[in-house]
């Protein structure tokens, strides 16, 4: 004879939608306090921090080794200023889309985005870092990670005085392009430009 049924309860309508909704709300505020956006444009930040230390590096090893250094392309020469992109900017934007004070004209040394990643002065920062006596320090030159008319590298260099550099990009995250901000770098690389990341070798930063 079979035993006294157990009665089987399931969740009601009710439960279910309180569930759904308090998950719904936890996953608002998880949101909206890490911020994803945020994160990700912090993440492309750091890497472009990384990315300048790695080229002024480079550079520094490169005016330290080669017999005549040129830190400009044979055609633009010190005239003009070098692009990491070729998306929308071309050869059209004045001082690389104001990142400069000087009186350059935007240029790219590559004419291809097939060679503007080429560490031998086809690509977009026209040093020829194969000529070192060691070998390049570079295996493919760094780009902007969204590397577009928006984000992207800039580069100009003098020979007067001496030879110097400097390296510019934009932040687009509030910890390291807001001035407020603790993480902020703008405003604390020693450059003339309050709104840009700037690196290189000139005191001032004032290309």
């Amino acid at each position: 004879m079979n035993g006294p049924m157990t009665a089987k309860k399931g969740f009601t309508l009710i439960e279910l939608l309180v569930v759904i909704a308090i998950i719904a709300i936890l996953a608002v505020v998880v949101v909206l306090t890490l911020n994803p956006a945020q994160l990700l444009a912090q993440s492309r930040d750091s890497n472009r921090v990384s990315d300048f230390a790695t080229l002024k590096s480079a550079l520094s090893l490169y005016l330290v080794d080669a017999v005549i250094p040129n830190l400009a392309s044979s055609s633009l020469a010190y005239n003009a200023c070098y692009l990491s992109t070729v998306t929308g900017l071309g050869t059209s934007t004045a001082k690389c889309g104001g990142m400069f004070t000087g009186t350059y004209s935007a240029g790219n040394a590559s004419a291809t985005a097939a060679l503007y990643r080429m560490n031998d002065s086809r690509g977009w920062l026209p040093v020829n870092f194969s000529q070192l006596s060691y070998g390049s320090p570079l295996g493919v030159l760094p780009v902007d990670p969204t590397n577009n008319a928006t984000y992207y590298y800039g580069y100009a260099a003098t020979t007067t005085g001496g030879n110097f550099f400097e390296l510019d990009a934009f932040m687009e995250s509030t910890k390291f392009g807001n001035a407020s901000s603790s993480g902020n770098v703008v405003t604390t690389d020693g450059g003339d430009n309050a709104a840009i990341y700037e690196a290189g070798s000139k005191a001032g930063l004032n290309l």
